[in-house]
């Protein structure tokens, strides 16, 4: 039952990221508007939803389901936020940097990769 709470909360996460998506083209493509949207909205959203989504089924079908598929983003955010709030700032200041850096080195690195092992042409 769990699994089938994220799968469902995923495909709605992901009809509404595609959603968004379509809606930013309209400004066009010189930035990546879908992105900063679907991060800023998904981050005010899990903000809301972690004091009110109280129930383990609503929690994986929202949380992990929706806004998982929706946006990581907000996940980084909040659990950077926790960290700050529990006392850590250290270790939120890590995990902030540290996503960040890892993320865009490990694009670079999957994209030097799948450039090598494409197919000419």
């Amino acid at each position: 039952m769990r699994w089938l709470l994220v799968a469902l909360g995923g495909a709605v996460g992901a009809v509404a990221r595609y959603g968004v998506g379509l809606v930013a083209l309209r400004w066009g493509e010189a930035v990546p508007l879908s992105t900063w949207a679907v991060n800023a909205l998904g981050c005010l959203l899990i903000g809301l939803a972690l004091p009110l989504v109280r129930a383990d089924g609503a929690r994986l079908a929202v949380l992990v389901g929706v806004l998982g598929s929706f946006t990581t983003f907000s996940t980084y955010s909040a659990d950077t936020v926790l960290l700050w709030e529990s006392g850590r700032p250290g270790l939120a200041a890590a995990n902030a940097l540290g996503s960040v850096v890892v993320g865009v080195a490990f694009v670079a690195l999957g994209l030097a990769l799948g450039r090598q092992w494409a197919p000419a042409g």
